[in-house]
């Protein structure tokens, strides 16, 4: 049994480390079977490192990357870190605008793609994007292979004495431009153990990274597997019944990502009446998203597990994580504690800290907090005089120290002067058997300055909600008058979602906003 390795200060001291402790167990797995050990990652990377020297890589050098999750994404990204290279990766659902505009603002010098997957034409869009650049940057298909060379020619590893910036992540802008986040190896690194301690992981356990690993959750889960000892199986894309057949066959105990992975793998147990569509597991985890706490109920009593449900952001990869310490009503009333080395307090509209049990927005300081913005004048606005990151999330520190959270600052709903949170009204619609997902949102109103207006996927194989059975389900649960919505919208299909499938609220306000009512 391995022990826990928490002080390494780059991420490949730690792959060095984990390989030089438990060599020979598996590190990686793809739904193609290959397996790869901890100590032939690190070889494998070290090669390519060499090979990416050939190119021209080396410390510091700005490197964009944008590939589905699969072993050679992984490998490449260590790679890269042998170099101490500056690593921009972007998850593969992003086109042209944000693209070209992180190719230019980090400067690239190399792009890493395939040059077609999921129906897209990468290497035609890099050419678009770099098209009118004086200098445009080498292109790497990953298609054709990883290159390699000899590690006896590679430099010494870099340093983890200065803690440089070494990656880059941008935010999807909507009208604005991307914003770009930087973050060192320890601030990865210390988000990543602080899901591992929460999580109570283990040499034993199997995870699954089956989101983007381009996503600031990829490093922070291979901080866990590389900190802990324990292997992961990699899917590029998810489709639930592929997935659950992948994940028993391997024996996965850890599986989630977001709510709807939730949802989905519910909705695979349901069709195994005698079982278990991943016998395996012990838990699911995940964040990026609000977690019903009806949907954690639902979970629980039919796969047997809980949900672990956290709470992350690109700009702190962990803030608070569910424990499978927790009580069932901690796990399915908040977002957890807040985890080691993560300071958060909760501010109130003066500016002081809220007392426990008032809503107030979410601020922090901590080890895994991202160094600022590329932008300088976002960076400023981002810090209050205290130092501490303004996230424009709005929740309830617990008298139990839990963290529950009811929302964002520029989502709340302005109705005749009040504020109205839309977390509440979405727990309470979501329970409705009609509903399939939820977002309650703000439209524009003459009388109101805004309305509450609730925006409803039909559950599979239901009948469509009904005003009515709304308003009803609301003066049931209790909601005061002024939060039950005053329209109700059946979205036509699945809600428009991100690549994590958290609900996009905006497209949702930008569509419906001149939609005449009532």
């Amino acid at each position: 049994m391995s022990t826990m390795i928490e002080d390494a200060r780059t991420f490949w001291e730690l792959i060095e480390r984990r390989a030089a402790a438990t060599p020979e167990r598996t590190m990686l797995i793809d739904a193609a079977d290959r397996r790869l050990t901890f100590a032939e990652v690190r070889d494998w990377a070290e090669r390519v490192a060499a090979g990416l020297a050939e190119f021209g890589v080396g410390e510091q050098t700005p490197v964009t990357w944008q590939l589905p999750t699969r072993i050679e994404t992984v490998v490449l990204s260590f790679a890269l870190s042998r170099l101490g290279a500056q690593q921009n990766p972007i998850i593969h659902i992003y086109r042209d605008r944000e693209v070209g505009f992180c190719i230019r603002q980090t400067g690239a010098e190399l792009v890493v793609i395939p040059s077609t997957w999921g129906g897209h034409d990468f290497a035609a869009m890099i050419e678009r994007v770099t098209a009118d650049l004086d200098h445009p940057p080498r292109v790497l298909d990953i298609d054709a292979g990883l290159p390699e060379g000899d590690p006896a020619t590679l430099p010494p590893p870099p340093s983890g004495d200065d803690d440089p910036v070494r990656w880059l992540y941008y935010t999807s802008g909507t009208t604005a431009d991307p914003k770009g986040v930087r973050h060192t190896d320890r601030t990865l690194i210390a988000g990543g153990l602080g899901l591992a301690k929460a999580l109570d992981m283990t040499p034993d356990d199997v995870g699954s990274i089956a989101f983007p690993y381009a996503h600031i959750g990829g490093p922070d889960y291979i901080v866990t597997m590389l900190a802990s000892g324990f292997p992961a199986v990699l899917l590029e894309s998810f489709v639930p019944a592929e997935a659950v057949e992948v994940f028993a066959r391997h024996g996965v105990t850890m599986a989630g990502g977001s709510t709807a992975f939730y949802q989905m793998l519910l909705a695979e147990d349901d069709k195994v009446p005698d079982g278990h569509a991943i016998p395996s597991l012990r838990l699911l985890s995940g964040g990026g998203a609000p977690k019903p706490p009806e949907l954690y109920f639902r979970v629980k009593e039919r796969m047997g597990v809980p949900i672990c449900h956290g709470y992350g952001m690109t700009e702190c990869p962990m803030i608070a994580q569910g424990s499978p310490r927790d009580s069932d009503e901690q796990l399915a009333y908040t977002e957890g504690a807040p985890v080691a080395g993560c300071e958060v307090t909760i501010v109130g509209l003066d500016g002081r800290p809220a007392p426990p049990g008032t809503e107030g927005e979410v601020r922090l300081r901590g080890t895994m907090l991202f160094k600022g913005y590329t932008d300088p004048d976002l960076t400023a606005a981002a810090f209050d005089e205290e130092g501490r990151f303004r996230t424009g999330d709005l929740a309830i520190m617990r008298p139990d120290g839990h963290i529950t959270l009811t929302g964002r600052v520029k989502d709340i709903i302005i109705r005749k002067g009040e504020n109205i949170s839309a977390k509440e009204i979405e727990d309470v619609l979501f329970a409705l058997p009609q509903v399939g997902a939820v977002a309650v949102i703000g439209l524009p109103d003459p009388e109101r300055g805004e309305r509450v207006c609730a925006v409803v996927e039909t559950a599979e194989g239901a009948e469509p909600l009904t005003f009515d059975e709304m308003v009803r389900a609301c003066e049931e649960a209790g909601l005061m008058r002024q939060k039950i919505p005053e329209q109700l919208i059946v979205h036509d299909g699945p809600l428009p979602r991100n690549a994590t499938f958290k609900i996009l609220k905006h497209v949702l306000r930008d569509r419906y906003a001149a939609v005449p009512w009532p």
